[in-house]
């Protein structure tokens, strides 16, 4: 497992840039418009990590701005942790096997999400390529938020 990217939901995307571009001083390694789902996903590295900072090295942190106004209360500004992981598969039926409910199901071989404890949204991507479909992930349903 390896540590990728802490999200953070921001309302005006310059402002946040703003600060931290302009006043902490991280550095802007990548950014994607998603015109469909209407939102901007922007990665920041700090400084020393610049050279070394992408989906899959360097921690990084993500903004996103969803388009269409929103108000974030309760914490919803703060998306989630995301880990990198060998088999996305293997991975998730440790956590079933430990009690974990799986929120987001691997349906697609490469992303599922499930919650700490505490409620503390955790992403995990498969590393490489997705993972060819597989039972019981392919037909498992969504529970609860994620």
């Amino acid at each position: 497992m390896r540590y990728l990217h802490t999200m953070v939901r921001v309302t005006d995307l310059e402002e946040s840039l703003k600060f931290y571009r302009d006043a902490l001083g991280m550095i802007e390694v990548r950014r994607n418009d998603y015109e469909g789902g209407r939102f901007t996903l922007v990665f920041l590295a700090a400084p020393n990590d610049e050279g070394t900072a992408n989906e899959h090295s360097a921690p990084v942190i993500e903004l996103t701005h969803n388009w269409d106004p929103e108000a974030y209360d309760g914490g919803r500004n703060f998306g989630h942790l995301a880990y990198s992981v060998d088999n996305i598969y293997d991975t998730c039926q440790r956590l079933v096997d430990h009690g974990v409910t799986i929120n987001r199901p691997p349906r697609d071989g490469r992303m599922a999400f499930v919650r700490s404890p505490d409620n503390i949204s955790i992403e995990l991507l498969q590393e490489g390529e997705r993972l060819a479909d597989a039972e019981p992930w392919l037909s498992m349903e969504n529970t609860g938020e994620w």
